[in-house]
């Protein structure tokens, strides 16, 4: 019934303007994306301390076994997205006797393929990619644990300093959640060529935003120097070291999502290029 209200409210909405629109469709994922990963973290944060009861100071084995965490999340991933193929399956073969068979359009009340269609759409789509997501958080957070734990990352094994993944991860929610702002409250959008513009500079400001938490997180978290055993060997890493690493890996996600936009916009020529020889042939 939510997602039937969700629908309803959408529709209403797209009836005062295409800005009023955007807004139900952006905050309903934002509300999904939130949940998804403030619930995961928090999860990991309460296993990591119920866990540290037992293994101390032991933090290889404890992060050793925290990847039980990741293997839960990606099995769950896997069943989802399973349950989505078949639902998919059911929803293609039940439309297709419907068209062909009975000449009845693909969403006709008359047509019991359209429960199936919706079922297919709900479970493979929103289930499906939930779970999906939900496995790659637990599996980069989990293995950011477990590579800091082998490294016997931070003095004396302070708890701020091996959670410094999970530290970044709740920066990243704050500022996700400070950008959503600027989509939906900040800049009014009422026309269609202007919700493109207004994604890419939410994904340009929240990259902007998440360089300055990531340094505050690794000046106030890390120490200035740390010594870290690399393959046997000891080594010493400043706090401003690990910022440019992470730093790095963020700006190099905002150039593959800026390529990917160029090779796969209408608004520019790799796509342009390919639609215009179809137009004419249409002509």
């Amino acid at each position: 019934m939510d997602i039937i209200h969700l629908l309803t409210d959408g529709t209403l909405e797209a009836r005062k303007g295409v800005g009023k629109a955007f807004i139900v469709a952006f905050r309903s994922g934002a509300v999904m994306g939130f949940l998804l990963s403030a619930n995961g973290l928090l999860v990991l944060y309460i296993t990591i301390n119920v866990f540290k009861n037992y293994y101390g100071d032991d933090w290889e084995g404890l992060f050793e076994a925290i990847t039980g965490y990741d293997l839960g999340g990606s099995s769950m991933a896997l069943f989802s997205r399973v349950g989505g193929i078949y639902t998919k399956a059911a929803d293609v073969g039940a439309d297709l006797v419907g068209k062909v068979e009975r000449n009845i359009p693909e969403n006709d009340p008359r047509n019991p393929s359209v429960i199936a269609d919706n079922v297919g759409d709900n479970v493979g789509d929103i289930d499906g990619m939930g779970s999906d997501l939900f496995g790659s958080y637990a599996e980069s957070s989990c293995a950011a644990l477990v590579v800091a734990s082998i490294s016997y990352f931070g003095i004396n094994h302070e708890v701020t300093a091996m959670c410094y993944p999970s530290l970044i991860s709740s920066v990243g929610i704050l500022v996700c959640l400070l950008t959503t702002l600027f989509g939906t409250d900040f800049f009014e959008i009422k026309l269609v060529n202007q919700i493109e513009p207004a994604l890419k500079n939410q994904l340009i400001i929240c990259t902007a935003l998440m360089t300055v938490g990531i340094a505050l997180v690794s000046w106030v978290t890390l120490p200035a120097s740390f010594t870290i055993f690399n393959f046997g060997t000891q080594k010493v890493v400043k706090n401003w070291e690990m910022f440019f690493c992470v730093a790095i890996g963020l700006s190099a996600g905002l150039v593959i999502g800026l390529i990917t936009e160029y090779y796969t916009s209408n608004a520019y020529s790799p796509v342009q290029d390919i639609a215009d020889p179809a137009e004419l042939e249409l002509l």
